[in-house]
């Protein structure tokens, strides 16, 4: 088909059944015929090991099984709720896991992946947060903790960071021009694509005589959102069905 699709952001729960089933009809009726699909963090609201029990997920596990078995790459990169999933994950579902900053060659355009949350850096108090829980030992300590105890943690992260956002401008949480700047730089690219700030939209600016252009992917908490590139356009789609 020649598109490629990119989505982050999707924080699976099932107590929105709706949008579960609607990230499945995704998978198996539009991921299923594209070149590649690239989900850049935050699949699940929560994770809290793979060797939780996730039943609730089955239906998803095999819907990112398929995609993956027809032949279609399916590549994750971990977010700030689901950073501790691993090679069990992996191996389940097919999908191929990325580091946190990868470069893909798109269509003949180098293109950087991020989740995006590093490029908030006005956001102190997460930044902090971020890299005590991006510590391994850190994630050896919780993922040895009982899988009750685990759960509590997650709903405990959940509503202390429900409270916080409700606190925190707009501006603290949105990604940093400076970071973004630096991102771009880093990896001599003129292309990001990251999620994690929930304003989609796509960012063109220019800099000592050269163009640069930011997309930033949606989330599904209300419809689906998908960013499609072909070999000739990129454009950002939102559906309620497929």
């Amino acid at each position: 088909m020649n598109e490629t699709l990119f989505v982050s952001d999707i924080h699976l729960d099932p107590k929105r059944s709706t949008i579960v089933d609607l990230f499945n009809h995704f998978l198996l009726k539009r991921a299923l015929h594209a070149d590649a699909v690239y989900i850049l963090g935050d699949l699940f609201e929560y994770w809290i090991g793979d060797d939780a029990p996730y039943s609730e997920y089955t239906s998803t596990f095999n819907a990112l099984k398929e995609v993956c078995d027809t032949g279609t790459p399916v590549y994750f990169m971990h977010g700030n709720r689901d950073f501790l999933i691993a090679k069990k994950f992996s191996e389940k579902t097919g999908v191929t896991l990325l580091p946190e900053e990868k470069v893909i060659d798109l269509y003949d355009d180098k293109v950087l992946l991020l989740h995006g949350d590093t490029l908030c850096i006005d956001d102190v108090k997460y930044q902090e947060f971020r890299k005590k829980t991006h510590n391994k030992f850190y994630q050896w300590i919780v993922l040895h903790l009982p899988i009750s105890t685990r759960q509590k943690l997650a709903n405990y992260l959940r509503n202390t960071s429900k409270q916080e956002i409700a606190e925190k401008t707009l501006e603290i949480m949105d990604a940093n021009q400076s970071a973004v700047e630096m991102a771009f730089k880093k990896h001599h690219v003129t292309t990001l694509i990251h999620g994690h700030t929930h304003r989609p939209n796509i960012h063109k600016f220019s800099k000592d005589n050269t163009d640069y252009t930011r997309v930033v992917l949606g989330d599904w908490y209300q419809q689906g959102s998908v960013l499609v590139v072909t070999p000739d356009n990129m454009a950002l789609e939102s559906f309620s069905s497929i």
